[in-house]
This record gives structure tokens, sequence and C-alpha cells, in this order.
């Protein structure tokens, strides 16, 4: 299998500034969301179940 097809794909949000400001980076998987600290990628990261991502999302969006 190709190692490159396993690695996650990680974002920031559309609303960064992209100037080195305090950031956070998100990984879509099969069952979790995962989040991590984009100025440290190689360190810890939260993995959120799906249904309680988006019930998160939901949230954020009415304020």
């Amino acid at each position: 299998m190709n190692r490159q097809a396993m690695e996650p794909h990680w974002f920031k949000s559309s609303y960064s500034s992209g100037e080195g400001g305090e950031c956070v980076e998100v990984c879509l998987a099969p069952d979790a969301v995962l989040v991590r600290d984009s100025k440290r990628a190689t360190g810890p990261m939260l993995s959120v179940d799906a249904d309680a991502w988006s019930a998160f999302m939901e949230q954020t969006a009415r304020g």
C-alpha cells in the first residue's frame, strides 16, 4: 500500500490568517476528527468522535 495514501491530510480554517498566529489544524479520519496545534505538528493531538465534532460545529455556527 502507498504510505503517502495513509498519511493524514491536515488543514487549517479558512479564517486562519496564515501569518503564524495561534491556530489549530484539523484532520478528518474515518471515525473521528483529529485536532492539533499548527505550531507543534509532531506534538499531541486530540481525537474527537465524528458525531461529537458535528454537534460542536453546529453549536459554534449558532453562536
